[in-house]
Formats: C-alpha cells, sequence, structure tokens
C-alpha cells in the first residue's frame, strides 16, 4: 500500500511540474534570458540526478556485502 502511494505522490508532482513548465514556457512576458536561465538550471539538475542513479546502480552491483545481514 505504501508503493501505491508513493507512485501517486510521483505522479502528482510530475504533472504538476510539466504543467508549471508549459505554462511559464508559454507565457509571453517572460524574458527569453530567464527562460534559458531556468532550463539550463532544470537540465543541470536532471544531468546530476541521472549520474547519482547510474552511481547508484552501478555501486550496487558490485556490493560484496550484498547478502550479508547483521
Amino acid at each position: 500500500m505504501q508503493k501505491i502511494a508513493y507512485v501517486l505522490i510521483g505522479v502528482g508532482a510530475v504533472v504538476l511540474v510539466v504543467w508549471g513548465v508549459k505554462e511559464f514556457l508559454a507565457d509571453p512576458t517572460v524574458d527569453p534570458l530567464i527562460r534559458i536561465a531556468i532550463g539550463a538550471v532544470g537540465l543541470g539538475l536532471l544531468l546530476l540526478l541521472a549520474i547519482v542513479i547510474r552511481d547508484r546502480v552501478r555501486a550496487s552491483r558490485n556490493d560484496r556485502f550484498k547478502g550479508v545481514q547483521r
């Protein structure tokens, strides 16, 4: 049941972020320089997140103590 709650929260957050980005990019009153700057920050955060996930997956494959219990 807890996993379902996490999925619902994640889906809701993604929908809100996508809607906010769409509205922000469609607003003609926003300066193009601000759009570029916010886009660069967003892409940088996504890149860092992807790098962290990739490193965690690689580290979990080579974990020698994966099956060891305390």
